[in-house]
């Protein structure tokens, strides 16, 4: 369960915070001052703290640094009233995970928390206090780091490696490419850790939860009673981001007219929240990820073209799981390690079965696949070994497609004449046909989609180029 101090000197807002939490299953303990909260922290170990601003004896500035110096690992969030916002921004790049404003609602402080939570910190000590640019600062949070992104050994991993440690050290707005799962955002917070803004914010953005009309609010933030439920004032993620990195995944998902301000910003670099006439401005790295081919969303008029090179000052392709050999099981040892660390468990190994299991397997999802499924075996192994019954169905059953070969003839005689114009676009589309079935693990309709024919013609393909 995990562990939440709340510093608050109102002791009916700490009392129904401790409550609501409570039921939300965490372990909740409350402070009515900055001293017993850190008496508090010397004698227990929190994941997270929820401190007000202005305390009696104290105030959040004060509270975050003596936490961030004392308690590096601990979660900080700033309770704060409206008149304060501007300090929660900086307390924000001071290393406090984000703030929360009065009056209180219930579902945005379980939704700030539950990240926090999730993120492990990660986040925060990208955001940590301000300190010296020395190797040694630098090395400690690269530790820290070190828990979610791990580097591969395979041939496209050290690839992969040499392009971060390549376009990091520069200001270049990068675009990320892969499938989905494949740890689009730990490469895009290796990149912001090994650059000159390693010691400010690192703020990661969903386009792919927004609806056209909150878009403009979370990049631009707004001021209280600028639209119909605008309730308190808000920092956009810019802002928030100023002087880090922004990083937006999904970034394809975005409606047209959202791009459209978004390629103002990005040009001036400027940002006016919404109901403001200040501009403010912005001194942000941007980095997107996207699975989708935005070249397609401009050709469709989906994407905009001058926004696209705005963005691809510098792009990086992560290669999906299957592809990395022996990095497969280097990211199951991680992942069992952690597993371990949250279950409370003593597993140390996987089965040959499993490994071979691993190996074979196409991992649609990626990292997030391996991660969960590691999880789960985990949580279900009772001895020391994961074996094949603590494995999905979908792994333990999975067999590789067969692969029938019989027209070798008729292909090599295709190849021995591929400057023939005809017998190259058979070579072309058999590959293709080939390509996209082991992409999507021989799912023949998502395969029809993607090739764009209907499933009754890729059958008969399948069936000419005697592929089952």
């Amino acid at each position: 369960m995990k562990k939440i101090l709340i510093i608050d000197d109102e002791v009916n807002v700490a009392l129904l915070l401790s409550k609501f939490l409570t039921r939300n299953g965490f372990d909740v303990t409350t402070a009515s001052t900055g001293s017993i909260g850190m008496e508090y922290l010397k004698n227990g170990d929190f994941n997270l703290v929820l401190c007000d601003f202005r305390l009696e004896d104290t105030d959040g500035r004060e509270m975050l640094k003596n936490i961030k110096t004392q308690y590096p690992k601990t979660g900080v969030i700033i309770i704060t009233g409206y008149s304060d916002i501007k300090m929660a921004v900086e307390l924000i790049k001071m290393g406090a995970y984000d703030y929360i404003t009065k009056p209180l609602y219930p579902d945005e402080i379980l939704n700030t928390i539950t990240k926090a939570i999730e993120t492990h910190y990660a986040l925060v000590e990208d955001k940590a206090v301000p300190a010296s640019n020395d190797k040694s600062s630098r090395e400690s949070k690269k530790q820290v780091f070190a828990n979610e992104f791990v580097t591969g050994t395979s041939k496209v991993s050290k690839e992969l490696t040499r392009q971060i440690e390549l376009v990091a050290p520069t200001n270049y707005s990068v675009i990320i490419l892969g499938e989905s799962g494949t740890g689009k955002e730990s490469v895009a917070k290796s990149i912001h850790l090994n650059s000159p803004r390693y010691n400010q914010p690192f703020i990661a953005m969903d386009c792919g939860s927004l609806t056209k009309e909150l878009a403009a609010s979370e990049f631009f933030g707004h001021e209280k009673g600028s639209f119909t439920g605008a309730l308190y004032t808000k920092i956009g993620h810019f802002e928030m981001a100023n002087g880090g990195t922004l990083f937006l995944d999904e970034v394809g998902n975005l409606s047209y007219e959202i791009q459209a301000a978004l390629l103002r910003t990005v040009q001036e670099r400027k940002v006016k929240r919404i109901g403001s006439t200040k501009e403010i401005n912005l001194d942000v790295r941007i980095i997107i990820a996207t699975n989708e081919n935005l070249q397609d969303g401009i050709q469709k008029g989906k994407f905009r073209e001058d926004l696209y090179h705005r963005f691809n000052e510098f792009s990086i392709f992560i290669p999906p799981l299957r592809e990395r050999g022996n990095d497969i099981m280097l990211l199951a040892d991680h992942f069992l390690k952690i597993a371990n660390h949250e279950l409370g468990r003593n597993v140390s190994s996987f089965s040959p079965e499993v490994v071979e299991s691993f190996m074979s397997y196409r991992w649609q999802g990626n990292i997030r696949e391996m991660k969960n499924v590691v999880r789960r075996a985990t949580l279900l192994t009772e001895g020391t070994e994961i074996t094949m019954k603590a494995l999905p169905l979908e792994i333990s059953n999975f067999k590789m497609p067969v692969f029938d070969y019989a027209p070798v003839a008729e292909m090599q005689e295709i190849r021995e004449n591929r400057h023939d114009l005809k017998n190259a676009a058979l070579e072309a589309e058999y590959e293709t046909i080939l390509k996209v079935l082991r992409e999507v693990n021989f799912n023949k309709t998502r395969a029809a989609e993607i090739l764009n024919i209907d499933r009754k013609t890729l059958y008969n393909k399948m069936k000419a180029i005697n592929i089952k």
